[in-house]
């Protein structure tokens, strides 16, 4: 059985490699971090403009047809190169579930912008990983043959800049996703985040929305939103620990580099073996959803090690550069703010950890180890 990735995969992340190493470098993201933009609007025009915004939407809406595992390699590569454009909301959030479920007339009116980088999409789901007491309601009601939505969303990306929203709200039916743009009855508020992504406290009042789908379609986004928080995980400590190699190579102490010291030598070894524990999971959950195979379990796992795997791994790396890794103005800092951020995205390690013990307690039959005879 072959593992490894196809070679359209592998040109795909390379490609984004090259225009995140060519343009989003340490001098660019300091200048771009006074700057006030709530992202950047010159890379977001260069993965426009190479093709890598339409990996996930079809051909026909202007797009190259490809899946979710191309979709993943190229957040893999934004989390090495912590990159301020909006990728996750954009393809995953929006992108992915309008290809899987959306009519015709829904993907002909927003894939082709999102290809195009004239439209940027998003969801509001953070809810589900929220407790029930925390949860703000928002509820759908049928009016004739149009639905409108009242409530509160918390804590959703980019809302103010989408073209459209999907908006996970209460019907009578239970849980359903809606579409709903920006406009009269939509009052976003800006909430700051710890790497400073724009979030936004969304009031709905009596908004017009368009039918997506129903709990299945919010539990497509959910899960492949938290394997998408995983590959940027993966790619944002594997950058952390390639520097900290590097400084501990270089910073001398007594007269002698501080790699050598063994306790430096086993933090990072312990670094290393996390962020492959973490790409493990992650490697076995993306499959999983790529192919439409059920894949709970595999989901809450993934996302469990990325986040207290990744925890460990984030602060070692901060730790090992000392005083200096705590400069908000030194380039490792932003590795450490990105990571607290997605880590609670989605839900966090004791969170995911709750979810699965439940998932295992009710269904005997899942098997996150093989069996032995």
């Amino acid at each position: 059985m072959d593992f490894s990735f196809t070679e359209e995969q592998t040109q795909i992340k390379d490609l984004a490699n090259q225009i995140l190493r060519e343009n989003c470098h340490d001098e660019f993201l300091m200048q771009y971090g006074k700057s006030g933009e709530l992202y950047s609007q010159s890379l977001w025009q260069l993965f426009a403009e190479s093709g890598l915004l339409g990996t996930a939407v079809p051909e026909a809406h202007g797009g190259t047809g490809f899946g979710f595992i191309e979709v993943c390699q190229l957040l893999e590569e934004q989390g090495r190169f912590v990159s301020p454009i909006p990728l996750l909301p954009s393809l995953v959030l929006g992108g992915l579930p309008l290809s899987r479920f959306g009519t015709e007339a829904q993907q002909k009116k927003y894939l082709p912008k999102l290809a195009s980088g004239e439209a940027i999409l998003t969801a509001a789901v953070a809810e589900e990983s929220m407790v029930a007491a925390l949860r703000p309601t928002c509820t759908a009601t049928q009016q004739g043959n149009q639905w409108v939505l009242s409530g509160e969303r918390l804590c959703v990306p980019y809302a103010a800049q989408a073209a459209v929203i999907l908006v996970a709200a209460d019907t009578a039916n239970g849980k359903a996703v809606f579409l709903v743009e920006p406009g009269e009855g939509v009052h976003a508020e800006y909430v700051d985040s710890t790497n400073h992504e724009p979030l936004y406290n969304v009031q709905l009042t009596n908004a017009a929305a368009d039918y997506l789908g129903g709990a299945d379609v919010l539990a497509y986004i959910v899960e492949h939103a938290s394997v998408a928080g995983c590959a940027t995980m993966i790619g944002i400590t594997s950058e952390a620990l390639r520097r900290t190699a590097e400084y501990t190579s270089e910073r001398k102490q007594f007269g002698t580099a501080i790699a050598s010291f063994q306790n430096t030598t086993m933090k990072c070894a312990d670094a290393y073996i996390d962020i492959e524990c973490m790409r493990s999971t992650y490697l076995e959950a993306m499959w999983k959803l790529s192919e439409h195979l059920p894949a709970k379990a595999e989901v809450h796992a993934a996302k469990w090690w990325a986040a207290i795997g990744g925890h460990r791994v984030a602060h070692t790396t901060q730790h090992l550069h000392g005083g200096i890794g705590a400069d908000v103005e030194y380039p490792l800092h932003r590795y450490y703010l990105w990571f607290k951020q997605i880590e609670i995205g989605m839900g966090g390690g004791s969170w995911q950890l709750a979810q699965l013990g439940e998932l295992l307690a009710a269904d005997n039959s899942i098997q996150l180890l093989p069996q032995t005879a």
